[in-house]
């Protein structure tokens, strides 16, 4: 029993290695030939990387991508063990930038700095998680365009009523749009999203802003890619990869998340054009 065990757990481990290859090859695919190094990015690029110097880690987050119970969990780790459940920190509180060492903290003009980032991406374990970008969006537009608070609704809510919907005299106050309806439909989203001018007056907002945009991929090689899809076998995965597995869990996934299964439903609204176009500009 105890050798059909041990068969088990080498068999798994292989299999895991195997489906990392293929998803750090898929990652790159992409990724135009020529010098793609760190001299590439700038200090702002580096702000979703969240340094643990304590556990030797290094994770950029993705919003809508598990992001807040991933930060739970690096925030729990920073206690001393046992750990407190990650679930015991609040949403709006983990997310408080300054709740992390991030990469950037790191300017490198200065080469003292420069050669402490270089170490901390040599050594550490460098990971993230990865989502159907379609799922993605959908999940930002249930979050943001829906159940939207000040920030969203006058950034963005309002704005999108005004150009596509052609409202006047809208309120500026949330709470009275939410009880007056108002809410964008998701091919509005969409169109917005599309809209070359989005993009000319401010870079996309980082929960739908382009996921290789957010973590670089081809300037910084990854030592675990895990996906929504499989967030609990992969959390799971990477915690025995830290050695951290029997230190703490991984909190559940949240019941009422969008599904791949659920993409064609929302882009009925869409016309088949700007589905298209959908692909060339999330992805």
């Amino acid at each position: 029993m105890l050798l059909l065990l041990n068969f088990i757990s080498v068999f798994a481990a292989l299999k895991s290695t195997k489906q990392q290859r293929l998803r750090q090859a898929l990652l790159r695919r992409n990724c135009a030939v020529g010098n793609q190094s760190l001299d590439n990015l700038n200090d702002s690029d580096l702000k979703n990387f969240i340094v643990d110097d304590k556990h030797g880690i290094i994770y950029c987050y993705i919003p809508k991508v598990a992001c807040t119970n991933w930060k739970r969990t690096l925030i729990a780790l920073n206690y001393s063990e046992p750990y407190p459940d990650p679930m015991s920190f609040k949403h709006n509180w983990v997310h408080q930038f300054e709740r992390f060492q991030h990469l950037n903290d790191f300017p490198k003009r200065f080469d003292v700095y420069l050669f402490v980032l270089q170490a901390k991406l040599k050594h550490y374990t460098k990971f993230l998680f990865v989502r159907d970008p379609f799922v993605r969006l959908i999940s930002a537009y249930r979050d943001k365009m829906l159940n939207y608070d000040q920030y969203f609704y006058e950034g963005y809510v309002r704005l999108i009523l005004l150009l596509y919907e052609k409202q006047t005299n809208i309120t500026y106050n949330h709470e009275v749009a939410k009880k007056q309806g108002l809410q964008p439909s998701f091919y509005e989203f969409i169109q917005y999203i599309l809209d070359p001018q989005t993009e000319k007056k401010e870079p996309f907002e980082p929960h739908w802003r382009q996921m290789y945009r957010l973590c670089h991929p081809c300037f910084i090689e990854y030592d675990f890619i895990g996906h929504q899809e499989s967030l609990q076998e992969d959390a799971q995965e990477l915690l025995k990869i830290l050695k951290l597995e029997n230190a703490i869990k991984f909190p559940s996934s949240y019941e009422n998340m969008t599904s791949v299964d659920s993409v064609m439903d929302w882009f009925q609204s869409v016309p088949l054009e700007y589905r298209r176009n959908t692909a060339g500009g999330i992805c």
